[in-house]
C-alpha cells in the first residue's frame, strides 16, 4: 500500500514541481547566452536583457526552493490535517504509512531540487572550451591516483561521500518532521490551530537549542569525552572526520525518532479535524 501512496504523491506534487524545474533549466539558457553575449553587447536593449534574464535565474534559484518547502508543508497540512484526512484516516493504511509517504516523497523532491540547481548553475555557465579543461583536470587526478596507487584516498573519499550523503538525507528528514509534529501537535487543538502549529515549531527550535547546549555543556565532562581523550593519540585525522560524521549521523537519527514519535503519537491520538 506504501507504493500506491508514493505514486499518488509523487503525481500530486510533481505537476507543481516539475514545471518549476523546466523554467529554472530554461532561464538558466536565458543567463547563459546572457554571459556569453547580451550583457557584452554594444546594443543598450541587449544589455538590458540580458540583465533581467540573469535577474530571472537568480529568481527562480529562489523560486525553486520555496516551492519544494511549500509543497513539504502544503501535502501534509491538506492530505491529513483538512477535509481529506477524512478520507485517508478511513483507507486500509497506517498512520506510519501516510507519515513515511510523506517524507520519502519530500525528500526525494528536496534531493531533486539540488541536484537541478547545480545543473541549472552548469547550464548558465556552460562554455565548451572550460568543460574540455575541467574534464583533462579530473583525467589527470585519476591518472595521479592510479599511478601512485592512492587508493586509500578514493577509500576513504568514497566513504566520506556516503557519509555525506546519509547524513544530508537524515538531515531533510529531520527538517520535514519538524514541521509534521509542530503541525500534528497544532491541530490536536481544537481552536486556531495554524496559530498554534507555528507555535509549536517555534516552541520546538528554542528547546531544541536549550537541549542542545546543555547536551555539549555535559559533554565536556562525561566518560564520552573522557574516552576520545583517551583515543586521539591513536586516532589518525581521517578517521576522526569519519568518526565524527557518523557522530553526526546518530545524533540526527536520535532527533528524528523524537519528532517522528511526536508526530505518530498526536496523528493517532489527538487529531481533531473538526
Amino acid at each position: 500500500m506504501l507504493r500506491k501512496l508514493l505514486k499518488h504523491e509523487f503525481r500530486a506534487t510533481g505537476r507543481v514541481i516539475l514545471p518549476i524545474f523546466g523554467l529554472l533549466l530554461l532561464s538558466a539558457v536565458g543567463a547563459n547566452l546572457s554571459i556569453r553575449g547580451m550583457t557584452n553587447a554594444q546594443s543598450t536593449f541587449l544589455n538590458t536583457l540580458g540583465t533581467i534574464l540573469i535577474m530571472l535565474f537568480f529568481l527562480a534559484i529562489i523560486a525553486v526552493g520555496i516551492v519544494a518547502l511549500a509543497v513539504m508543508v502544503s501535502r501534509f497540512y491538506k492530505n491529513l490535517l483538512q477535509d481529506e484526512g477524512y478520507v485517508m484516516m478511513t483507507l486500509p493504511v497506517s498512520i506510519h504509512q501516510q507519515v513515511w509517504s510523506k517524507l520519502i516523497v519530500s525528500t526525494v523532491w528536496f534531493a531533486a531540487t539540488v541536484l537541478v540547481i547545480i545543473l541549472a548553475c552548469f547550464v548558465t555557465a556552460f562554455d565548451i572550451r572550460f568543460m574540455g579543461e575541467l574534464w583533462q583536470e579530473v583525467k589527470n587526478i585519476a591518472h595521479a591516483v592510479i599511478r601512485y596507487n592512492h587508493m586509500d584516498i578514493v577509500v576513504n573519499g568514497i566513504g566520506f561521500l556516503v557519509e555525506l550523503l546519509l547524513l544530508c538525507i537524515m538531515a531533510s528528514i529531520a527538517f520535514c518532521l519538524r514541521a509534521y509534529s509542530a503541525m500534528a501537535i497544532g491541530f490536536s487543538r481544537p481552536n486556531h490551530k495554524g496559530l498554534f502549529s507555528v507555535a509549536s515549531y517555534i516552541v520546538i527550535g528554542v528547546v531544541v537549542q536549550i537541549l542542545g547546549g546543555i547536551g555539549i555543556s555535559l559533554l565536556n565532562d562525561s566518560w564520552f569525552h573522557q574516552l576520545l581523550l583517551g583515543w586521539e593519540p591513536q586516532l589518525s585525522a581521517t578517521a576522526a572526520m569519519h568518526l565524527g560524521m557518523w557522530f553526526l549521523i546518530v545524533l540526527e537519527l536520535i532527533y528524528c525518532a523524537v519528532f517522528y514519535f511526536l508526530t505518530v503519537y498526536f496523528l493517532q491520538k489527538h487529531l481533531n479535524l473538526e
